[in-house]
């Protein structure tokens, strides 16, 4: 009977060791999700700064990072 509690002392002492040092462990930083598509970036005539194409303002003759700066390419 000893012997059965000494055996289960030693089995439980072991999964605390075991389990303290898993929760130590430093966690992988989260991975980026796949969810979101990939989209192309147009770089503005005025400026040269990449913009996603479902960000950038549209214009008769170019995409444009912003209205300003479509106003100011194509005077409207």
């Amino acid at each position: 009977m000893k012997l059965l509690i000494l055996l289960v002392t030693v089995l439980a002492g072991i999964w605390l060791w075991k389990r303290g040092r898993r929760l130590a462990q430093p966690k992988e930083p989260p991975r980026p999700s796949r969810s979101r598509e990939v989209q192309p970036m147009l770089s503005c005539p005025v400026c040269g700064v990449h913009v996603p194409m479902a960000d950038a303002v549209k214009g008769k003759r170019n995409s444009y990072c912003s209205v300003a700066h479509r106003r100011q390419a194509e005077g409207s």
